[in-house]
């Protein structure tokens, strides 16, 4: 018989690190889409608020962790109703500063200054409130995500951050980015765990920094802008990934820094073959009502008479209408769907183990800053 001192026994070797798993079908995201955006034309747009609700149900309910498949319990109305109420807030502000653009035209400029203000703190509240709706509609293994913290102080932060940002040419961005996300994840809760960011500015600056020195160079060189832009986003996600801690949980990402060039690429391809269809379909239009009105071109398009133009102005409408519909399914299926599982496919998750005894926890979070998301245009996913 031996005696083995208490603690001395040997630790159990850690787990293996757990992969996460994308199986959603390409073809079938893209009926979806395509199907969406149709309804969103006949519907004026309000058929949106189904449409990505439809999309974040797709793309949750195809992601597994350890086998088990996220739930996205968010309901189109909910979007809708929030929206409403965004509207009822924003449009008075729009409206005061027409009227104020009206009644006094020296003081316009000075009008535009806050309400630049105005609508960039009602952006990151927004960005903030979204993001919080998402979390507490996103179930897995029966225990959802929740965010505490307030929207306001988060706007706040944003702002003087911007600010800075402003003052040093972009050169304090990583900073920015990796001080708002740290107060997000601090925030973030999965059920009774709380989130954390651990990764910081420089990390981020190190690894883009030649990035930020080249940029301007970039921006009036068109084939080295997507090259750049893809880089950027793909260093950006990586750093990000990594730095993600939910209780004992954290996250770790090998994306490649060229991994997007090819979804941006494939991007620009589309818009330049719907452009150059769109300019061959007015072409054909055009001489289509030349040869059944019998009306010269340059009258069909001369401004003061409307009568001989308006079966002109119907096919661009239409035509305009379409390239408007495909451009966004292309957009969807290669900046959401394809993006979406390029990154889940690199993602590995650590000690899994630390979230296998978790209690529910948290408040249902109302839909209103995802109304502002969708009313100043800065939604995510």
């Amino acid at each position: 018989m031996q005696w083995t001192p208490i603690g001395s026994e040997p630790l159990p070797p850690p787990l293996p690190a757990t992969r996460v798993d994308f199986s959603g079908s390409r073809s079938e995201f893209r009926k979806t889409v395509t199907k969406g955006a149709m309804l969103e034309l006949v519907t004026f747009g309000f058929y949106r608020f189904w449409l990505v609700t439809d999309i974040r149900r797709h793309l949750w309910t195809h992601t597994a962790i350890d086998g088990d498949a996220a739930e996205y319990t968010g309901r189109a109305k909910e979007l809708l109703v929030g929206f409403l109420f965004a509207l009822a807030i924003l449009v008075p502000i729009y409206l005061a500063y027409f009227l104020i653009g009206i009644e006094f035209e020296r003081w316009q400029g000075f009008a535009s200054t806050p309400l630049f203000i105005a609508f960039y703190a009602f952006g990151q509240f927004a960005i903030f409130r979204a993001r919080r709706y998402r979390l507490t509609r996103t179930v897995w293994r029966g225990v959802r995500f929740w965010m505490d913290g307030s929207g306001w102080a988060y706007a706040f932060r944003a702002m003087l951050w911007g600010l800075l940002v402003f003052l040093t040419l972009g050169l304090a961005l990583p900073w920015r980015t990796a001080a708002l996300e740290r107060y997000k994840m601090r925030h973030t809760h999965y059920g009774d765990l709380r989130g954390d960011f651990e990764a910081d500015g420089w990390t981020f600056f190190k690894r883009g920094w030649w990035l930020w020195l080249l940029s301007p160079i970039a921006l009036f060189i068109f084939p080295l802008a997507p090259f750049f832009y893809a880089e950027f986003k793909a260093r950006e996600w990586r750093w990000w990934l990594d730095g993600i801690r939910i209780g004992g949980v954290s996250l770790s990402s090998n994306l490649p820094h060229d991994a997007f060039y090819g979804l941006y690429w494939k991007v620009i391809g589309w818009w330049m073959l719907l452009t150059v269809a769109f300019a061959a379909y007015m072409g054909g239009s055009a001489l289509l009502v030349v040869a059944l009105t019998g009306v010269p071109a340059e009258e069909i398009f001369a401004g003061d008479n409307a009568t001989k133009s308006i079966p002109m102005v119907v096919m661009m409408v239409t035509g305009y209408f379409a390239l408007a519909l495909a451009i966004n399914i292309v957009m969807r299926v290669y900046l959401q769907r394809d993006l979406w599982a390029k990154v889940l496919e690199t993602v590995e998750v650590h000690n899994i183990w630390a979230a296998a005894d978790v209690r529910g926890s948290g408040q249902l979070a109302g839909a209103l800053g995802e109304g502002f998301a969708d009313g100043l245009d800065v939604a995510g996913f």
